[in-house]
């Protein structure tokens, strides 16, 4: 064996079997880690979570209002439901593409919680994130009415509420569902085995991740209006302020985080197959007692 092959050798990945792509799974984060407060990448990826929440509800619920606006005037002008739909999708695409290297991409509570719930940030981390998520979905939600105030103030101010028809446990219902489709999602677009082998394709993380705002927003748009997102939903109750807004707001929250994280324990116990290696852990030691 030549020397160059005996380097290659002796660099390969430890936790890579011969033969497969390379890739590590990183070790849990931990649960508290006050020394992320002195580091500068923290701080970074806080600004870029405000970010990018700001930018998505700015473009997203300026859409809602212009949709609404022009649909007074004729049925048949504006971008429709379909439209709606896809300027949340398109815009979750973009930031997360844009931010995923610097903070992950979260632009959502629901997501960051599903991370916590997975081990893949630390407490502190998550706090800091759904904080700088709601500040910047509430200033996204702010430019939004100041530009197009009077529509803005008439037009519902793109706040979620449970739709006439529908029960407060079915609107829950689809709420869960909804969060778990996404955070579904961005666990599998996330996962190291895909991202070692997809990497040479940097689109096919946030690509799926958009796709599933999208056609979760097709579903549950006549439902909810679709929230699957904590920050989205109080950024526009906030600036909306009006009882129908508030009324039902718990289930923005509520849902997604239940959905957050049946999601976040599915893909680990079960896709993953922590549930098998637990269990092998158990019957090794039952046997050793």
């Amino acid at each position: 064996m030549s020397s160059k092959e005996e380097v290659a050798v002796d660099t390969a990945p430890k936790c890579c079997a011969p033969g497969k792509v390379p890739y590590c799974d990183p070790p849990p984060a931990p649960l508290l880690d006050p020394s992320e407060l002195r580091k500068w990448s923290l701080y970074r990826a806080l600004i870029a979570e405000f970010m990018a929440t700001l930018m998505f509800l700015y473009v997203s619920v300026a859409t809602v209002i212009g949709y609404k606006n022009q649909s007074t005037v004729d049925k048949c002008t504006g971008v429709g439901y379909l439209g709606v739909a896809w300027s949340f999708g398109a815009t979750i695409f973009i930031v997360v593409y844009c931010t995923g290297g610097v903070s992950g991409g979260h632009i959502n509570p629901a997501v960051t919680f599903g991370m916590l719930v997975g081990r893949k940030l630390s407490l502190i981390r998550a706090v800091l994130y759904i904080v700088a998520q709601c500040l910047g979905a509430i200033c996204g939600v702010g430019i939004v009415k100041g530009i197009m105030k009077h529509p803005y103030d008439t037009l519902g101010g793109g706040a979620n509420s449970v739709s006439d028809g529908y029960s407060v446990g079915g609107a829950l219902g689809a709420e869960i569902v909804g969060t778990f489709i996404l955070v579904y999602t961005v666990f599998t677009a996330n996962d190291p085995k895909r991202k070692a082998r997809d990497s040479f394709i940097p689109v096919l993380i946030p690509l799926p991740i958009g796709l599933a705002v999208f056609v979760v927003h097709l579903a549950t748009i006549p439902i909810t209006g679709t929230g699957i997102n904590p920050a989205r939903s109080l950024g526009a109750a906030v600036l909306y302020n009006q009882p129908k807004a508030w009324k039902d707001h718990w289930i923005f929250w509520v849902g997604p985080m239940i959905g957050a994280t049946a999601a976040a324990i599915y893909h680990k116990f079960v896709l993953r197959g922590e549930a098998v290696k637990v269990l092998s852990s158990f019957r090794s030691a039952h046997q050793l007692a």
